[in-house]
């Protein structure tokens, strides 16, 4: 089968979750089913491997590459935030271990979704075409000035937000913007000074943004990685690979917090913010690719990976 997505840090994350004979896992973003291919291999005929995908393309594409490991999986289209119920409905208890692999896939980035300004798309960007929710267009296109850059602002980080935003909507007044191609041109042509790009495409904060606006992105995540600890089992693992440093700041935040470290201001008398030490930290700096998966991968090169084991 041709690759759908090449996953990144696969060693490293079996290191840390440790996957043994007959154990329990939940691979909560599922994806091409690389991660999930390596656990199964290591926890055997007597295992089990819940995998989550919002992606309806990616469960049937795991399904085919997983069929080896018939009966010892179980595949469920839906999002990781909601890891809870569907553990639940799924009769399953404890677990043993947690992967988050946050993002968008290779696939999704190279199907035409409206993810990538390197091609003239729809401007969707919805991680699943069953997503209740609105595109990109509806958001490019009917979101205020205002909201349009606090949301370039917030999930892109991108300093120029305020003149993007306001080049858009002079943009749509004269026609709506529907495609990848034609948000791109606005973007570009918001740069003050005829800025041109060294390192990254002017649009590329932009379009971070809008995505993660559209599916949820960091919500999700934060919704998701507690719940995940609590799903496992005493000396039970979770681990959460990011690629860039909203998710890494979040998921550095959660593990601090769930570790008892409180995050409250000095002088506030009683903490707020709900540390409790439920959690031990597993790597005190986030693991990277190494050169060599850079070279064979180059969208890992960006790639951060943190553990924390239960512990309470």
């Amino acid at each position: 089968m041709p690759e759908y997505h090449q996953p990144v840090l696969s060693d490293e994350v079996i290191t840390l979750l440790d996957p043994k004979e007959g154990g329990v896992f939940l691979d909560s973003t599922l994806g091409g089913g690389g991660h999930s291919a390596g656990i199964l291999e290591k926890i055997g005929p007597t295992g089990t491997l819940i995998a989550i995908d919002r992606d309806p393309e990616a469960i049937e594409y795991a399904r085919e590459r997983l069929s080896r490991f018939e009966g010892r999986k179980i595949l469920v289209e839906g999002n990781f935030k909601d890891l809870g119920s569907i553990l639940v409905s799924e009769g399953i208890g404890e677990v043993d271990g947690v992967l988050f692999d946050f993002g968008v896939s290779s696939r999704q980035l190279d199907a035409p979704r409206g993810f990538s300004f390197m091609r003239d798309e729809p401007l969707d960007m919805r991680m699943s075409p069953r997503q209740d929710a609105p595109t990109a267009a509806d958001i490019v296109n009917g979101y205020t000035e205002a909201r349009l850059a606090d949301v370039i602002w917030k999930y892109g980080e991108e300093r120029y937000a305020r003149r993007i935003a306001r080049a858009i909507v002079s943009r749509r007044e004269h026609k709506p913007i529907r495609t990848t191609k034609e948000l791109a041109d606005v973007v570009v042509s918001a740069m003050p000074g005829g800025r041109r790009w060294q390192d990254i495409h002017p649009a590329t904060r932009t379009f971070q943004a809008i995505r993660i606006e559209v599916n949820g992105e960091l919500e999700a995540i934060e919704t998701a990685l507690p719940a995940a600890v609590d799903a496992v089992k005493i000396g039970g693992r979770v681990a959460a690979i990011s690629f860039h440093s909203l998710e890494d700041r979040i998921v550095k935040t959660v593990f601090r917090r769930l570790s008892g470290q409180c995050e409250c201001p000095p002088r506030m008398p009683i903490c707020q913010c709900g540390a409790k030490e439920v959690v031990k930290v597993l790597t005190r700096k986030p693991i990277i690719p190494s050169v060599g998966e850079i070279e064979a991968n180059p969208r890992s090169r960006s790639a951060k990976l943190r553990c924390a084991e239960r512990i309470g």
